[in-house]
């Protein structure tokens, strides 16, 4: 009998965030109460040891009393609680589970809705390594010439090493019309790149298609957000009423976004078939997401991807090359397939904690490995069409499979990672 298929609980108020898959929405279900108890007391049971706590009272004491501007500057128990909550959350060792206090959640939830002011562009941490995971489509970071895989080094006077991907955003965001420099380093290069860049208010436009050599339909998919789905269904119904005989989606570049809008995305092509998995420690971090019934023409179909695909993005060039779905065309993706959850703390604070891996149907771990394309190509993405290798090649495969000269995928792939 066939397991019965499930959307997942996954998809209630779920967002990709930079680095990773964010659950929002859950409420932690405990309330820490250890500095309210007698830490000295036979009966104390907490998180921490009474000698631990009791670390932390003297040091904080030794501050207090020595430190050369604790009495004119005292710093307020707010600020020293956040700070060694942080500390706690760093030494884990994971960049992507990170305390945030209220005002850094509320600034975090801007992006949700697609604008904000900034340069425009994904960074997540590898290796210790700050990295642009890929610049947005006509943003200051893009029109400057930022590329995914640069290194930032500098922003303005500040060397950023050691910091983590929110301090990083932080000091990148700010009102419009601000200046900021940074420096990169690209590949192997000793030298530094230095660009001087104009903070706008991005407003992410995440779809725009045309139909390519009158038969294909190229639909660039930028980022998933609130409208993705919505804008997607439009193209698709514009490009076949161009006369598309096919389908190209070009997913280069797509930092991630809505789980959700990935999903539904996903189940737009795919009929009653594994979209995603997700496997944790725990067993409400497992979960499976499925298509359900219906879906848009089954036309031929090509999925472009790049090093600067990455999560959401992943999860949606995955789910189509398992199912044989489409062809992928390109290089391999960046590797970000993490899940983390949104704990809410009572004080409007939260912790994202990293509590699962995700899976492609075909059951590949992608997290730090990333997606090797069935076809790979080297080259950039260009506006220049007729320069872009990698799409030119994508109009060929799909030129191919229209005609019906295209092996199965699984043929060529020899069903890896099955």
């Amino acid at each position: 009998m066939r397991m019965e298929r499930k959307r997942g609980t996954h998809l209630r108020s779920v967002r990709d965030w930079i680095g990773g898959i964010i659950l929002g929405g859950v409420l932690v279900g405990f309330v820490l109460t250890a500095m309210a108890a007698d830490v000295t007391s036979p009966e104390y049971q907490g998180p921490f040891s009474g000698q631990a706590l009791w670390l932390m009272r003297q040091t904080r004491a030794i501050i207090e009393t020595y430190q050369v501007d604790g009495e004119s500057k005292p710093v307020e128990e707010e600020k020293l609680v956040y700070g060694a909550i942080k500390g706690m959350v760093n030494a884990v060792g994971d960049p992507y589970t990170r305390f945030v206090n209220p005002t850094e959640l509320k600034e975090e939830e801007i992006e949700i809705t697609g604008e904000y002011g900034g340069l425009g562009m994904y960074v997540g941490q590898r290796d210790g390594r700050t990295l642009v995971i890929s610049p947005i489509e006509d943003t200051p970071a893009d029109k400057a010439g930022l590329k995914p895989q640069d290194q930032i080094i500098r922003i303005g006077d500040e060397v950023i090493l050691g910091w983590d991907s929110q301090q990083v955003v932080k000091k990148l965001r700010g009102k419009p019309g601000t200046p900021v420099t940074i420096w990169v380093r690209r590949g192997s290069e000793e030298e530094l790149r230095k660009f001087d860049l104009v903070r706008e208010n991005i407003k992410i436009k995440s779809v725009r298609s045309e139909v390519m050599d009158k038969t294909i339909g190229y639909v660039k998919v930028s980022h998933f957000n609130q409208k993705t789905t919505e804008e997607l269904k439009a193209a698709l119904d514009d490009v076949l009423k161009g006369g598309a005989k096919g389908f190209i989606l070009d997913l280069r570049n797509n930092g991630g976004g809505l789980l959700n809008s990935a999903v539904e995305i996903c189940d737009m092509f795919l009929d009653d078939t594994l979209i995603v998995g997700m496997r944790g420690r725990i067993e409400r971090a497992n979960d499976e997401i499925y298509a359900t019934p219906g879906k848009v023409p089954d036309l031929p179909m090509v999925v472009l991807i790049n090093e600067g695909s990455a999560s959401a993005s992943e999860i949606v060039a995955g789910a189509l090359m398992d199912t044989d779905r489409a062809l992928s065309v390109g290089k391999k993706s960046f590797g970000k397939g993490s899940v983390q959850t949104l704990f809410r703390l009572t004080d409007g604070s939260g912790v994202y904690v990293t509590i699962a891996r995700y899976y492609t149907p075909a059951g590949t771990v992608i997290d730090h490995v990333g997606l090797e394309p069935d076809v790979i190509v080297e080259g950039e993405v260009t506006k220049e069409t007729e320069k872009d290798t990698q799409l030119k090649k994508a109009k060929e495969e799909l030129k191919a499979a229209m005609s019906g000269k295209t092996r199965p995928r699984s043929v060529e792939k020899g069903e890896e990672g099955a």
